[in-house]
Formats: C-alpha cells, structure tokens, sequence
C-alpha cells in the first residue's frame, strides 16, 4: 500500500554499518532501520543464532514453555525494573499492553480510575491505543474518534504536568527521550516531579524505551541516566537487533494480568528470544556501552564542530549516546535533506519537518562518524533555502 514516501534506492544486502543496492552502490548507515540494528548488519553472533535455533524450533505457542523465552525473560527483568515479562512482536504492541495494563490496574482501585496521560510531541506506536497516546495531531487526526481517556501534558513542564493530575489517573506514558519527535530528552527534576505525582495519585509511570532503549544512549535503557525507575519498561526495536520481539517489563504492583486478560500468538516466540538473547549477552559484555558511550561523546563534539561551521544552516544540535538530532532552520526540509544525503552515500531518519535523526548501530568506529560528519558537511555545503 502507499503508506511510505519511499526513498529512491532498492537494498539487497548489509555487513556491519554498511549496506548495498542491487545497483552496487554502497552506503553508510546511520538510521539502523530507526533504531533496530543496534550491531548493525548480518552481524555473525546473530547469524549463528537464528541459524542453530531455525534448526530446532520456530514456533510453539505461549500455551506452553520454551527455554529461549525464559532465559530472555530473566535477562530483561534482571537487568531492568525486576518483575516479569510480556513478549510481543512490535513496538506498538508493547505500548496496547502496557495500556491495557494501567487500564486494570486503575479498576481494581475504582471504576473511575481510568485517565493516562501522555506528552505532547510524543510518538508511541501506528495502533488506536498507541496512536491515541501519541500527542501529535498530525498522525490522529484523519482516524478519528480515538480512544477515550487521555490527556496531554508539556514534556519537561511540572504545572502543565501536575494540572493534568486526578486520582482519575491510571497511568503516565512517557519517552525518557522522544525519538520520532525530534530528540528532546525530559530532565531529571521533571521526571523524580512525575514519579512522585503517579506514587501520590496511585498511577502507573510507564517508560517508553522503544527507541531509546538497548543501549542506544550508553546505557542498558535511558532510565538509568535519571535515576528514576517506572513500573512498567516498553522495549523492542533494538532488543531483536533486526528481528521482530517487543517485551513489557512490569513490577509486582504493576503485573494485574490474569490468564485471559491478554495474549499474543507469536509473541515471545523461540526464534525471536533467542535472538532477542543473543543481543542481549553482546550489549552486557564488559565494556560494549561504554565504548557506545565513548563514541556518543566523539559524534557529539563532531556535530558541535558542524553547526559552528553552519549556522545559518543548523539551528540546534541535541542527543545523548548515539542518539542524535541535527535540527535544520525552518527553510530546510529534513525530508529533502536526507535524500540528499542518501544521494551521498548516507543514511539518516528524518524527525518532522526539519529535524533529521542519526542513530549509528552501536558497533560503529570513529572512522565512520567522521565519514558520516564529511557527507553531512558536503551536503549542507550544498543545500539552498529550496532543500
């Protein structure tokens, strides 16, 4: 169907931070299929993976138990907020259970508990449920009546957040930094303010981690930088490294669930979980994230040294880890500008009009921010007020 502005260009093959079109031409990839492929492309950890586990079993149901399932449970909950496990297929489903969740939470207090808030500017998922969290008008308004229930509150304001608070509130959805939105990350006051309102009103905080989850900004999940945990932790995208898993992470006050309640049918299934193991155990190994930390701190200073060279050019720059936004002036069109760039050999993820999103695999060297940083300069040295 046409629900994609597709870029000009038709892939057939990847290794590491490159990938290749049917054309031959070869292209740096700093958009990681948004986020996904967190050790980039074919990387030979995983392909050993999916090719011993295709060989036993694919698929079973979640009416009964698997080995992968539960050793990829443990690692998540262990490594994370504790509690247990929901598996998924996709970023958007992790954000309907996780609905559903503070939904029953909120009605085993009281039949009037049933209100979640969300940001604006925030993005969680194509579904009602995730596109009804979503606060941007843009994406909801020709799909119309949403779901009732939910409000939207300014990211990083406390008056616009606790104005938006009752004890009708079940549940807070939030990106600890917004991706689709443009890269703004909420501080550390603004979130402990709002862990503190949902424990006051009896709410569920839930952290959306979809895209700056696995490592993405130097640590395990982006929570860890604030101090501040949820009680409930949506992940997926990079979790499967290229291969579809999604997963909620629930505490013990937040896991109401009861056979019935919800399901998933391939969800949790033999081949994503141990792939889903398999990044897992790469991204725990000593010193993986500090190195990713150590190179978000090198593409930082790069695109600081960027936008002093452009400033007519770029208004803002902005990330952590290696999860960066390049915001253009409002003449420029992130859009225009990533073909552009493509045209170039580069690949990005434009964020809104003017906002465009590097997001390397995790495994990238400094001799590639510094090719990626050379692309983005040729470009912007080219780029007029029609771009």
């Amino acid at each position: 169907m046409n629900t994609y502005d597709r870029f000009d260009v038709l892939f057939d093959s990847g290794k590491g931070v490159y990938v290749w079109s049917r054309d031959g031409r070869v292209f740096l990839d700093f958009s990681s299929g948004i986020a996904v492929n967190a050790l980039g492309h074919c990387h030979p950890a995983l392909v050993r993976t999916i090719k011993r586990q295709a060989e036993k079993l694919w698929h079973c149901s979640n009416l009964y138990w698997t080995q992968p399932q539960i050793e990829l449970a443990e690692l998540l909950s262990k490594n994370s907020i504790g509690g247990r496990v929901f598996f998924v297929n996709s970023g958007a489903e992790a954000i309907e259970t996780a609905i559903k969740l503070a939904r029953k939470y909120g009605r085993l207090k009281s039949e009037d508990k049933y209100k979640i808030l969300s940001a604006f500017n925030s993005f969680h998922g194509r579904t009602m449920g995730a596109l009804t969290a979503t606060g941007q008008i843009k994406y909801q308004e020709k799909f119309k009546p949403l779901l009732e229930g939910f409000e939207y509150f300014e990211l990083n304001s406390v008056e616009s957040l606790k104005a938006k608070f009752s004890k009708q509130v079940c549940g807070v959805i939030l990106e600890p930094v917004q991706g689709e939105g443009g890269i703004f990350l909420a501080n550390k006051e603004f979130l402990k303010t709002l862990r503190k309102l949902c424990d006051e009103h009896g709410a569920l905080l839930i952290f959306d981690e979809v895209q700056c989850g696995m490592g993405r900004t130097g640590k395990l999940f982006a929570y860890q930088h604030f101090d501040v945990e949820p009680d409930v932790l949506i992940v997926a995208k990079g979790l499967g490294g290229g291969f579809p898993i999604g997963a909620v992470v629930a505490k013990s006050r937040a896991d109401v669930f009861e056979p019935g309640d919800h399901g998933s049918t391939f969800g949790g299934n033999p081949l994503a979980c141990a792939v889903a193991t398999t990044v897992m155990k790469q991204l725990l190994n000593d010193g993986f994230l500090m190195r990713v930390t150590r190179m978000g701190q090198f593409l930082e200073r790069s695109l600081m040294n960027l936008q002093k060279e452009f400033p007519s050019k770029i208004e803002q720059v902005r990330g952590i880890g290696l999860m960066w936004g390049i915001q253009l002036k409002k003449e420029i069109s992130a859009n225009n500008f990533a073909r552009a760039c493509l045209e170039n050999g580069l690949l990005l993820a434009p964020a809104g009009k003017n906002t465009i999103r590097l997001l390397p695999p995790l495994i990238v060297q400094k001799k590639h921010i510094k090719q990626a940083v050379e692309i983005l300069r040729q470009t912007l040295q080219k780029v007029g007020e029609k771009v």
